[in-house]
């Protein structure tokens, strides 16, 4: 059995469009649990999965999304674990068996869709972040994405080992190439948690170091997609990069966070700094993706860029000048903006 495990808060923007293309696989119900760890929703977010049937919802006591994770997989049963976030949509009725049939090679542990897709009508930033491959351009300038990316044609920018399978690639990941997989489709086998540190809070990417570390290193990049509608306006994006940094910052400092962000390209960070300055760069890089993957969404690169350039910057000088670091406060989460 495979276990949909979803974190929500006030997700009913986005909900329904989730639980309806999960329920559409073309997989026998009894194939799959759907279990929704739920953070105190005050809007249709219960109305809406118990319409649609969800075979469980737990309580999410600590808020976070990544909590949630944790809430719901103590709730879950399958020997594969699904983590579909409330704002993911899969891309057609048989995603599902795609995504679990590289787990017929027995050493790989875990398995994660190839690239971000968008739908027509998606909101223009929705497809510009499909496009792009990432939901941080930063991570373009450091390699570290894990997605394909219509700027370079890749899917990583990091050495990372892998073999050609008929429907997927065969990652064999290390401590020095570790792409930042675990999130948005991520599915993997339920014994991986007895070697890694997942409760309180489920960190994907940490989950994933722990488990290389541990010399569990073959993942499986498969050859589909999945919808993130990740925000549909600069203004919402802008406060998810606050909540990035803020919690990042935060959770470092209290010793949560086991992935090694002290190995990214330094000299990533600051290119970016200097490509936002100077802004041609950037121009460029639009016009190298609208090359490859015309749309208009491409203009929102630059604007995108400099937000997180200003962001980031900011809460980083407000570690370094001393402020108490805190995670973006939940209570605050507005309805429907999802978990």
């Amino acid at each position: 059995m495979v276990s949909f495990v979803i974190p929500t808060l006030n997700s009913a923007r986005t909900l329904e469009a989730c639980l309806a293309a999960i329920l559409s696989q073309r997989v026998p119900r009894s194939a799959y649990e759907i279990v929704l760890a739920d953070a105190g929703s005050e809007d249709a977010t219960l109305e809406i999965a118990r319409r649609l049937g969800v075979d469980r919802i737990v309580d999410n006591p600590l808020k976070t999304g990544e909590a949630g994770k944790t809430a719901g997989i103590r709730a879950s049963h399958g020997d594969l674990i699904a983590l579909v976030d409330s704002d993911n949509v899969l891309p057609d009725e048989r995603w599902l068996e795609r995504m679990v049939a590289p787990f017929e090679e027995p050493d790989i542990v875990a398995a994660e869709p190839l690239a971000y897709t968008s739908r027509p009508g998606d909101p223009a930033l929705t497809r510009y972040f499909a496009l792009l491959g990432m939901n941080d351009p930063l991570c373009l300038y450091t390699g570290n994405y894990d997605r394909l990316c219509a700027i370079t044609g890749r899917w990583t920018g990091l050495d990372v080992s892998q073999e050609e399978r008929a429907d997927y690639l065969k990652l064999t990941l290390s401590e020095e190439a570790l792409p930042t997989i675990g999130a948005n489709g991520f599915v993997f086998r339920r014994s991986l948690l007895q070697h890694v540190t997942w409760e309180p809070y489920f960190f994907d990417i940490d989950v994933v170091h722990q488990a290389v570390r541990a010399g569990f290193r073959q993942v499986a990049k498969v050859r589909t997609g999945i919808v993130h509608l990740f925000c549909a306006r600069l203004g919402e994006f802008a406060r998810k990069q606050r909540r990035r940094i803020r919690d990042f910052l935060f959770y470092s400092q209290a010793r949560h966070r086991t992935y090694p962000w002290d190995r990214q390209r330094r000299s990533g960070i600051v290119w970016f700094a200097l490509a936002c300055v100077l802004v041609l760069p950037l121009a460029a890089q639009a016009a190298r993706g609208y090359r490859r993957r015309p749309d208009r969404a491409w203009l929102y690169h630059i604007p995108v860029c400099w937000i997180t350039l200003w962001v980031y910057g900011v809460g980083v000088l407000r570690r370094a000048l001393g402020f108490r670091q805190a995670p973006e406060r939940r209570s605050d989460w507005q309805r429907g903006a999802g978990a």
